[in-house]
């Protein structure tokens, strides 16, 4: 019985890409530096999936930044404002249209279906001269071959490549992006020509997109790529990878029935309802691969009732035809339990990383083909008794709370613009105030202090005077740029989601348990292991301190519930229960509910300390959408309604900001507007502005609200002129009185040469504007 891995995580155990690409982009190192990094992190990973029995390993899941940038690589779509010429694609055009450089912009970044990772959007047109210009997918096969592994190349399908892409700026935007389909597959055709002439014998395609609803001549365009793509792969076996979610009944039988595919991957975590299709009518001698082993979460793999699930399986497509895989690429998940000396025993042994879920995928081949290890499923089968019988999971009053909280919507008692009245008499705020989103830049200084205080290594006498003259400093420098609304920059907090779930019950963190959210971006999420609760006020000291020091309205600076959970590794052992034919998962709302309301506290808190203005991020609010329009509107209920929850309680003088970023939020602007915040500040100028047309459509907002300004992931510097002129297009849709000015996203990724710069311009950029709105009147 054969095993399959989708993809694999990047950054190494230790964040070693991570380290290496800042080292880079700083210019301490070379190209050549960092090309040895990646080398031995590849080749550490494919010796390992070959010493754990698995028989087809990936290759070119590696990315320097994500793989969809490197599709837009591979056929040379890059848009003319990087200066390419033609050619192989080196590291600079490459970074560039990743993370901009002093002249020009980076390309749209937003989020990969509905994870925490992130993809470069492809800008594409009717005039875009594709060429094959990255050969990484080839090089990196035959990488894995010279050290005896023989790899199954991963390349993204062409149709989702396209359907992922958008209109580049100057195109219609209803140019029909899949009318390119015929231009780009000579481009595939070359990259499989020479795959097969280096000895593959297996392809993958991922097409991710067949996982949403897609119209039929979407769906045609399967049918069409791979009927023109067939003699190309003759001599080739064929996987088709989906993952995320169920595929509907009219994709899987698009896919089923594509030309010369062998095998079809399908996520059976997360699209159980899959399984009834394939029970229902699989194509006789194709190949299964059936992912059975979560890929998104750290939970330990339930081995028995996998087992059951794969020998069902196994009577349908036969036990030659059925493959045993993750649901989806692992790089949505941590590397290495064996990385964590310091979660205790019991919660370890729940627990299953990437490299323990390569082991229980091949665990699980080994037991269809009559091979079981006794002794690993026993151990698995304890484990899962012991979750399911442990006291740390259940707090009664807790889930009495949550579910007493059902019976109302928890809006504040007035309207948004009687609110707006109140707030501006306390606050006194010019015409377009400017604020920022939070953070300020993360020095070396201070993380290491942060490093050191966990450690025990410094007082907390010590710490608090450390972390107090940080505060201090970027107080001080915002009264300098003179910025209205201040943020203390978040010195304290490593990140927005884990310092939080540092301080509630029911949640649990490892030591080295990072995940790739961008770029170089990593994040270490939570664990929620039970029922969720807060001890005692996180951020009043500190807010407090901050506010103590300014005579301007200090931010209070909390993390919504909805981010909280999408950014954690949630439970998933609590019931199930079926809605309008979706079975659903009980935690995602009760555990939303739970969060909710030990941030209500956190807000009332705040408030009573003498804080007026409260900023609640749901970053990831629109990135848990589901993926399929029938269970949206489910979703957007209550994750509306926990953010409506956590300031339900406050007066009409305290201020309720919110954040969001790097989504594309017109889709579900009348639910934005139903969170009832007085001020929502919002990524706008990496993504062309494409928010302010939903306004351009009609849409009336009342609230405050900041449409970033400029991207805080680029180093690139925006002139006073540029965002002064990005104001004025704000202008032209929304009413004076409601417009913020304001980055896109936090400052933390940034260095203290790009950030003053940047706002100092901001805010010259809005006093600009100020004076010719005063001087029109």
């Amino acid at each position: 019985m054969a095993s399959h891995i989708v993809g694999y995580p990047r950054m190494g155990p230790k964040r070693e890409l991570k380290f290496a690409l800042e080292s880079f982009w700083d210019g301490k190192s070379s190209a050549e530096d960092l090309k040895k990094v990646a080398a031995d992190l590849r080749s550490s990973i494919w010796k390992q999936m070959k010493d754990a029995g698995i028989k087809y390993i990936p290759s070119n899941t590696f990315s320097y930044y994500d793989q969809v940038l490197d599709t837009t690589a591979m056929i040379g779509a890059v848009p003319p404002r990087y200066g390419w010429n033609g050619g192989e694609i080196e590291f600079g055009t490459y970074f560039s249209m990743a993370r901009g450089n002093a002249t020009v912009p980076a390309m749209e970044m937003t989020k990969w279906f509905d994870t925490n990772y992130h993809f470069i959007v492809p800008e594409l047109g009717p005039d875009v001269k594709f060429s094959y210009a990255s050969h990484k997918a080839v090089e990196e096969y035959k990488e894995a071959k010279a050290l005896g592994v023989d790899t199954v190349p991963v390349l993204v399908g062409p149709v989702s490549y396209l359907l992922l892409s958008k209109p580049a700026k100057g195109v219609e935007k209803s140019f029909s992006l899949l009318s390119l389909l015929n231009k780009i597959l000579p481009i595939y055709k070359e990259v499989i020509a020479e795959l097969k002439a280096a000895g593959a014998s297996w392809i993958q395609f991922d097409e991710p997109t067949l996982v949403k609803d897609l119209e039929s001549h979407q769906l045609q365009a399967f049918t069409s790529a791979y009927s023109a793509l067939e003699s190309s792969l003759s001599g080739l076996n064929v996987i088709i990878e989906t993952y995320f979610a169920d595929v509907p009944a009219a994709a899987f039988t698009t896919l089923t029935g594509l030309k010369g595919v062998t095998g079809f991957g399908f996520d059976l975590v997360r699209g159980t309802k899959t399984l009834d299709l394939i029970k229902g009518g699989f194509p006789s001698g194709k190949y299964l691969f059936a992912g059975v082993v979560d890929g998104r979460n750290i939970w330990a793999n339930d081995l028995a009732s996998s087992l059951s699930v794969l020998q069902s399986l196994e009577g349908i497509v036969g036990k030659d035809k059925l493959v045993v895989s993750t649901s989806c690429s692992l790089l949505h998940t941590a590397v290495d339990l064996v990385n964590e000396p310091k979660l205790d025993k019991e919660l370890k042994s729940w627990l299953a990383f990437a490299a323990q879920k390569v082991v229980e995928v091949n665990a699980l081949a080994k037991a269809l083909a009559g091979h079981k290890e006794e002794a690993f499923f026993s151990a698995n089968a304890a484990a899962q008794a012991s979750r399911k019988s442990s006291p740390r999971v259940t707090n009664e009053a807790v889930q009495k709370a949550a579910a007493a909280l059902k019976g109302s919507d928890h809006r504040r008692a007035t309207n948004v613009s009687t609110r707006l009245d109140v707030q501006q008499k306390k606050l006194n705020l010019p015409v377009l105030p400017t604020t920022t989103i939070g953070s300020f830049p993360q020095t070396v200084e201070l993380r290491k202090v942060r490093r050191e205080f966990k450690a025990k290594k410094v007082s907390e006498e010590e710490y608090i005077k450390v972390i107090k003259e940080e505060i201090n400093k970027v107080v001080k420098l915002q009264e300098e740029l003179d910025i209205d609304v201040l943020v203390h920059g978040e010195p304290e907090r490593n990140d927005m989601v884990e310092y939080f779930g540092e301080q509630l019950s029911g949640f649990a963190f490892s030591a080295n348990g990072w995940v790739q959210s961008y770029g170089s971006r990593c994040v270490k999420p939570p664990i929620i292991y039970g029922d969720v609760s807060r001890p005692k006020p996180m951020t009043v000291f500190w807010s407090s301190m901050a506010q103590s020091m300014t005579a301007r309205p200090m931010k209070g600076m909390l993390t919504g519930p909805v981010t909280i959970l999408n950014w954690s590794f949630v439970r998933n052992d609590q019931p199930r229960f079926t809605i309008i034919g979706v079975m659903l998962l009980l935690p995602r709302f009760e555990t939303c509910y739970q969060i909710a309301l030990a941030i209500k506290e956190e807000v009332e808190d705040l408030e009573k300390a003498g804080i007026n203005v409260i900023q609640i991020d749901e970053a990831a609010l629109r990135e848990g959408l589901p993926l399929r329009k029938s269970e949206e509107a489910f979703y957007l209920e209550w994750a509306v309604h926990s953010f409506r929850i956590t300031n339900c309680g406050v007066q009409d003088t305290c201020q309720i900001h919110t954040h969001m970023c790097y989504s594309n939020f017109n889709d579900i602007i009348h639910s934005i507007i139903d969170m009832d915040a007085d001020v929502i500040t919002i990524e706008n100028s990496r993504s062309d502005e494409k928010l302010l047309s939903v306004f351009r459509e009609g849409v009336k907002y009342g609230a405050g609200i900041g449409p970033g300004v400029y991207d805080i992931h680029s180093p690139r510097i925006p002139s006073t002129d540029e965002i002064a002129d990005r104001i004025n297009k704000m202008l032209q849709v929304l009413e004076t009185n409601i417009l913020w000015v304001n980055p896109d996203c936090g400052l933390k990724t940034r260095k203290y040469t790009e950030v003053n710069p940047a706002l100092k311009n901001m805010v010259a950029a809005a006093k600009l504007i100020r004076t010719q709105l005063a001087s029109a009147k």
